[in-house]
């Protein structure tokens, strides 16, 4: 072998052994590491900004950039009252009195001169259970029968069950879809307590009532994705989840769950998740049928499908993601390019609260400097493709055309989260419950999942959005037109509770007990 195909050698094998090492350490730092994505804050910053995004503690404008060997004493903060109670919550009032109604004498004839205010105390209702028994009354009316050929006899209506020959009732199974989707509280673990009350069923049943309910809202859920293409702007992510009987799959395949929201800066808040068998982008397609306008998402190839009415942008969150795995591997260069990102990150911090008009402006003339250098730096970095700054520098070159669009756009966010946000209310809950067992099981979990977390974005209880829903449910005609179901959107729905809060009395009658 020549000298020089050995010293080639070398230098390949040198290389690979860089590239394992640097495998290794990512990957005992995936298993056994923080998985905070924060740096360290004695890293300062390339512009001496005040302002940092990711780093903990941040910098105060009394704390100096440089560094310091002196240890500084930590001030200790003044302690305030973190409890705070609604407004909505009902307050009664007790007045304690002597039980004897005496005096300490023993004289009883006493008169209130005054109350004082010793304390509160916030109390808790245990869940119970009821079983209620609904007759039809029959009435006879002796007018119409002497008036009319009939015999006057007639029923009472009686409203319509939510499942026709079923014990559950719309309370009971707003609870269970609660308790799963909302506390993350699987369906067999809540047997155990829904036994406690009294009865005793089975989790197939359960589960029946969760699927049956969500299809009878499916017009619903329909109208929400209606609603969704009507935007102008969306974010997009999508998620692993596990169907076990999938017909044509191994019960160990992957399924996925989408889900596509209108940004923060959108009016009618509106998140909606979508379940498909894979990932491709014909199910993209679905999922943005005739949708026309920006979406944020990530570099996932299957958005490419879209078509050019779909103006796509990138996440800056996912690029970021990549070069804080770099820094961490200690690779030359990476935190450079990581500050970087972050100096954007705390710009647009600052702007969270601007109107779309505004925010653009300011990206306009504050990042473009910051751009323009990433970019400059990225593309003179010699790298090894395979190392984990070579994956982050290709992402982010990949996504380039992407990633410059948001600087135009006021409306959409610098990063992806939100979106995320909400993927993570389900993978919490998917960690509870593993798995679904039927594609009927897993569509089910999309049309709640839709509802619970639109109704937090709407800033609406969850609990007593589904309670209406399940009531509406029974009412609803078959084929229900838009401008039926559009009273039932959160952003509609709000507005009704709101008028309808405002005429409920929250003060109960005092209470009198005898001490």
């Amino acid at each position: 072998m020549a000298e020089s195909e050995k010293d080639q050698r070398i230098h390949e094998l040198e290389a690979e052994i860089a590239t394992l090492k640097e495998q290794l350490a990512y990957f005992t730092r995936k298993i056994y590491a923080s998985k905070s994505e924060t740096i360290d804050p004695n890293q300062t910053s390339l512009f001496d900004e005040k302002d940092r995004v990711f780093t903990e503690p941040e910098q105060t404008g009394d704390q100096s950039s440089a560094a310091s060997n002196q240890v500084q004493p930590k001030k200790s903060k003044k302690k305030t009252r973190q409890e705070k109670i609604d407004a909505k919550v009902p307050v009664r009032v007790t007045i304690i009195e002597p039980a004897d109604g005496k005096c300490p004498a023993g004289h009883s004839d006493i008169t209130p001169i005054g109350k004082k205010y010793v304390r509160e105390e916030l109390h808790f209702v245990p869940a119970y259970a009821y079983l209620e028994k609904i007759y039809e009354q029959s009435y006879k009316c002796e007018q119409c029968a002497e008036n009319t050929a009939t015999s006057g006899l007639w029923k009472s209506l009686v409203p319509p069950a939510l499942f026709p020959h079923s014990l559950a009732s719309v309370s009971l199974v707003a609870e269970v879809i609660y308790n799963k989707f909302v506390l993350g509280v699987p369906l067999y673990r809540q047997l155990s307590e829904i036994s406690r009350l009294g009865y005793h069923t089975s989790e197939a049943t359960l589960t029946n009532w969760v699927i049956k309910a969500a299809q009878q809202l499916t017009p619903l859920y329909e109208e929400f994705h209606r609603q969704l293409c009507s935007a102008h702007h969306l974010q997009g992510d999508e998620t692993p989840i596990e169907v076990l009987r999938e017909p044509g799959k191994a019960a160990t395949s992957k399924s996925y769950m989408w889900v596509a929201r209108t940004p923060i800066k959108e009016p009618n808040p509106t998140v909606y998740y979508a379940y498909g068998a894979t990932r491709s982008g014909a199910f993209a397609q679905f999922v943005y049928e005739g949708y026309q306008g920006v979406l944020q998402c990530d570099g996932y190839s299957g958005y490419n499908l879209l078509g050019t009415g779909v103006h796509r942008m990138g996440c800056w969150a996912h690029v970021r993601r990549k070069f804080y795995d770099a820094n961490q591997s200690h690779i030359k260069g990476a935190q450079e390019l990581l500050h970087l990102i972050d100096e954007m990150f705390a710009r647009e911090r600052k702007w969270q609260a601007y109107s779309p008009r505004a925010r653009r402006r300011r990206r306009r003339s504050c990042l473009r400097k910051i751009l323009k250098r990433f970019w400059r730096i990225v593309d003179h970095t010699e790298v090894l493709p395979q190392s984990r700054l070579g994956k982050a520098i290709t992402y982010a070159q990949s996504q380039r055309p992407y990633l410059d669009r948001i600087i135009n756009d006021g409306v959409i966010d610098w990063s992806n989260n939100a979106s995320e946000r909400n993927m993570k209310s389900l993978v919490i809950g998917r960690k509870n419950w593993l798995f679904s067992t039927s594609t009927q099981g897993a569509e089910s979990i999309a049309i709640w999942m839709t509802f619970i977390e639109s109704a937090k974005a709407n800033h609406i209880d969850p609990r007593q959005y589904l309670t209406d829903l399940l009531k509406a449910s029974t009412v609803l005609p078959a084929f229900p037109k838009p401008e039926e179901l559009a009273v039932y959107l959160p952003w509609n729905y709000r507005k009704h509770q709101n008028v309808d809060q405002r005429t409920d009395v929250n003060e109960s009658p005092a209470t009198t007990f005898a001490a």
